[in-house]
């Protein structure tokens, strides 16, 4: 629910469409109009058929005989527009959920890339199930003066035209205006250019583990080289992904940080909210 409030607050149109159909819709969906979106949508220049272990002669001759869709490109959808705004849910639980962002950089670009390392300087969260947080700089910087339980991550989405980066904090109500600012704090200090090539060239070597393991099942692998046809139009090679992430300078890291600290802010936060700053108040 955090992450669906988040994109509706930072944006104005496209992401900010819910994954989820609204509860006074249900029921009011007609045949139609489903029709209607499938004859659109889903064409030929919209999707991509991904085989692994076939040849190409026999995924085509499977998709003529199965597949039965439009040709063309379908309806144009427009680009997501970045506005900055927030979203508060007060419902009384006592753990605070909470995302920081600002707009980042959209998938593929070599900015993306620099956002993905910084994401991994600052702590992209336990990768290892029942995994700790607790070595990541962010959890340290928190930890400091936080007393209560928590966690505390880098958030990094990219999408095909815009993206998101920031801080996302679970913590006890009473201190999340602590926790949030801690973090942030921690991203700012980066920003001013407190970052070593230790810890940038560790973030590399995370970001590529993690890489290389979300490609090794075949799962993985034929999900990686779908998104990068539906996005990019072609298929990278992992040397390729994996020379992409070493050409990152710190300089690099250190932009990225002063541009998710200088840019205009969304926040999205659910809980007792009565000690979460308000984004006007970061």
């Amino acid at each position: 629910e955090v992450l669906e409030n988040l994109h509706a607050a930072a944006y104005r149109n496209a992401l900010a469409n819910s994954l989820y159909c609204p509860d006074y819709r249900i029921g009011k969906v007609t045949p139609d109009q489903l029709h209607y979106y499938v004859q659109n949508h889903f064409t030929s220049a919209r999707m991509a058929l991904i085989g692994l272990g076939v040849s190409h002669p026999v995924l085509k001759q499977v998709a003529e005989r199965f597949l039965n869709m439009r040709g063309g490109l379908g309806l144009s959808g427009a680009k997501a527009k970045y506005r900055g705004g927030e979203i508060r849910d007060q419902n009384g639980d006592s753990l605070v959920h909470a995302a920081l962002v600002a707009e980042s950089a959209a998938t593929g670009s070599a900015e993306a890339n620099a956002f993905s390392v910084l994401q991994h300087v600052l702590g992209a969260g336990p990768h290892v199930k029942r995994g700790s947080n607790a070595t990541s700089s962010l959890y340290q910087a928190v930890a400091k003066g936080v007393h209560q339980p928590f966690d505390v991550s880098a958030f990094n989405a990219s999408y095909s035209d815009s993206g998101l980066f920031g801080i996302y904090t679970i913590s006890q109500a009473a201190s999340a205006g602590d926790v949030i600012k801690s973090a942030y704090d921690q991203v700012k200090a980066i920003a001013q250019g407190n970052l070593s090539n230790t810890d940038v060239q560790a973030a590399k070597n995370k970001l590529k583990a993690g890489y290389l393991m979300s490609v090794e099942s075949s799962e993985g692998f034929l999900d990686e080289v779908g998104s990068q046809a539906l996005v990019a139009g072609s298929y990278m090679q992992p040397s390729t992904v994996l020379q992409q992430i070493d050409s990152v300078a710190d300089a690099d890291v250190i932009n990225a940080a002063k541009k998710f600290v200088s840019g205009r802010k969304s926040m999205a936060a659910s809980g007792n909210l009565g000690h979460t700053p308000f984004v006007d108040e970061l």
